[in-house]
């Protein structure tokens, strides 16, 4: 699998679990984020997608959390 199938595959995976979950937030500013994340630990050489997207979502969820640090999100749902 070429880098390109892995880096799509592993923000597929991140966008839908953090979108389902409803916790995904502004498109531009979360698909930057996602990005980042996953073009971090591909720097350090990591290449398995299922890592690559739950330490992006990870750094998705921290970053939220700081960007919201009273915790008054809403969930949203449907």
């Amino acid at each position: 699998m070429t880098i390109r199938c892995t880096v799509e595959s592993a923000f597929f995976i991140a966008w839908s679990c953090l979108e389902q979950s409803g916790e995904l937030g502004p498109p531009d500013e979360s698909a930057n984020v996602i990005l980042d994340a996953i073009e971090a630990q591909l720097r350090t050489g990591e290449r398995r997608q299922l890592m690559l997207a739950n330490k992006a979502i990870d750094a998705y969820r921290t970053h939220a959390a700081q960007r919201h640090p009273t915790g008054d999100r809403e969930a949203r749902f449907g």
